[in-house]
């Protein structure tokens, strides 16, 4: 896959996560997806991925901004590396409460692209940088 398109892939899959178009990101996903954040299991499958981006889209209102996308020279690796402007809208079990905390979290992100479609993606953060955040 040329590298080009794969940073368009990527590109895509982030537009529409900054949209909150759920359905135009799992376009970009194989149906086997791995899908990986530093804190909690792994989820495996377009199922998986659906169910957790429903609830970040009630209990978070995210938008990732200063967006570098990164890619291997023959486009099955990517990476990413933005800021998350966010807002803790409904309390995330295991987390503290939310009352409408506004949190800045630098972020980044690892890609495997397998026939045009992202198949895995692991997402890093730091969770106490964020609860420091939203408890201040």
């Amino acid at each position: 896959m040329p590298r080009a398109t794969t940073l368009a892939l990527i590109r895509r899959y982030y537009d529409a996560f900054n949209a909150g178009n759920a359905a135009d990101m799992q376009e970009c996903l194989t149906d086997a997806v791995e899908h990986r954040v530093n804190e909690g299991r792994p989820r495996f499958g377009k199922t998986m991925f659906a169910e957790f981006c429903s609830h970040m889209g009630v209990s978070y209102r995210e938008e990732l901004r200063d967006m570098e996308i990164f890619s291997s020279d023959d486009g099955t690796r990517a990476a990413a590396e933005f800021v998350v402007q966010g807002q803790y809208l409904k309390t995330d079990p295991g987390l503290p409460e939310a009352n409408g905390q506004r949190y800045t979290l630098p972020a980044g992100a690892f890609f495997d692209v397998k026939d045009g479609k992202i198949a895995r993606i692991s997402t890093f953060y730091n969770l106490q940088d964020w609860i420091a955040q939203v408890l201040a």
